[in-house]
């Protein structure tokens, strides 16, 4: 990929830091913070399980870095693996020494009023460094700190072909993401971020519950559609007879 007009903020991270260490046990979210990294979650799990290639979507998975430091890390909201790890139903982290464990090519953050300055900060350090294709950083709360150019409602950063790690739009969106092929797009006064297949939001893509609801509706229709055709063939036979009828008297 080329550079890109309009670059903000560029990274380059020689390695993983020290100091970021992966907290053991779960940390408390918001319900609206919960509610958003679910349902694009849900988006994400159907999308792979329509795609060609095998793909993995994670919420939370712990990605160790390297072997002698295996509490040095990253676990973000979501991420994309492709080609998904060895059994990936099983996987309870990714280590990227082992064979198979590859870092994702996708990760999704949501920022969090708790600690919006990693989402903003070290998040970016942490995907340069990773190799992360894409980021993703969506802030439906506006509580972005100032000092990083925040608050901005959509963040996406791209690797570039040097190596370098770019933040190429930061808005309203909607953007193209460049993994998946769809549009980013906020939805829901601005609370949930989705994917569509344009800038317009047309084509929204479902959650596998979406998907089922969707197709139940389009028989259900078909089956309304086929009994009144019935119906009227019917209606039609039968003034065809009754006319036949008064004719032969």
């Amino acid at each position: 990929m080329s550079a890109l007009a309009g670059v903000e903020v560029r990274h380059r991270v020689a390695g993983f830091l020290d100091r970021w260490v992966i907290a053991e046990g779960p940390l408390p979210e918001s319900a609206q913070h919960d509610a958003t990294v679910e349902l694009l979650k849900a988006i994400l799990v159907h999308f792979a399980s329509r795609s060609a290639g095998q793909l993995a979507v994670y919420r939370n998975l712990a990605i160790r870095i390297d072997e002698r430091r295996p509490n040095v890390g990253f676990d973000p909201d979501l991420c994309l693996v492709e080609p998904a790890p060895p059994d990936p139903e099983h996987v309870e982290s990714l280590k990227l020494w082992q064979p198979g464990h590859l870092p994702p090519r996708l990760v999704v953050e949501v920022v969090s009023r708790r600690h919006p300055g990693k989402d903003y900060a070290e998040v970016p350090e942490k995907c340069a460094a990773l190799g992360v294709e894409e980021l993703v950083v969506f802030d439906p709360q506006q509580v972005g700190p100032r000092v990083r150019g925040g608050p901005s409602l959509l963040q996406q950063w791209l690797r570039m072909d040097d190596g370098g790690f770019e933040r190429t739009s930061s808005g309203p969106g909607p953007v193209r993401s460049i993994v998946l092929g769809g549009f980013w797009l906020a939805t829901n006064s601005g609370t949930r971020l989705r994917l569509a297949d344009d800038s317009a939001g047309g084509g929204l893509w479902p959650t596998g519950e979406e998907a089922e609801r969707a197709a139940k509706e389009v028989a259900r229709t078909a089956e309304e559609a086929e009994r009144l055709a019935k119906e009227a063939a019917l209606a039609e036979l039968a003034a065809l007879r009754a006319e036949l009828g008064s004719r032969s008297r």
